[in-house]
């Protein structure tokens, strides 16, 4: 019997936003960097450049009897756009592109109608908090978006 639903929920985000072909050139990765990375856009699934825990969860019996459980969790995620110049405008814009795929992969379509159930992994799944960071690096302009996704699952 499992005790929670995370390990098959982060797993389920992360196939489903490699798998989808409006992130072919973006890096998605499990968790946090552990290498100086290429590339201009990334999606962190499990991570955020804060002190943020990569899942937060609460769980409580469902009903009388304590057969099941009910769980509700929040994974944490960071979408990042970057740039060599110094024109915020594009990568603010880009940002927001990036965790507009991340949404409409978790919204049920009659090609993907288990989407917002990361493909039963859960009961239902969606973004519910986001807020955006822009900065001037050595490298240029940088805008960041932490995003949270919402879970509901039954264990």
């Amino acid at each position: 019997m499992a005790t929670s639903r995370v390990p098959a929920a982060v797993d389920a985000l992360l196939a489903i936003l490699r798998a989808d072909p409006a992130l072919a050139d973006v890096l998605v990765l499990d968790g946090p960097p552990w290498q100086d990375l290429t590339g201009t856009e990334r999606i962190y699934v499990g991570w955020q450049p804060s002190e943020s825990p990569a899942v937060s969860l609460v769980q409580d019996f469902n009903s009388a009897g304590a057969r099941t459980r009910d769980e509700e969790f929040t994974i944490s995620c960071y979408a990042e756009a970057w740039a060599g110049d110094t024109d915020m405008q594009p990568r603010r814009a880009r940002v927001f592109e990036l965790v507009a795929v991340v949404e409409e992969a978790l919204r049920a379509t009659d090609a993907a109608p288990e989407a917002p159930t990361l493909n039963g992994a859960v009961l239902w799944a969606h973004i519910t908090s986001g807020d955006l960071a822009q900065d001037q690096t050595t490298d240029g302009a940088r805008a960041g978006l932490p995003f949270a996704v919402s879970c509901r699952a039954r264990i």
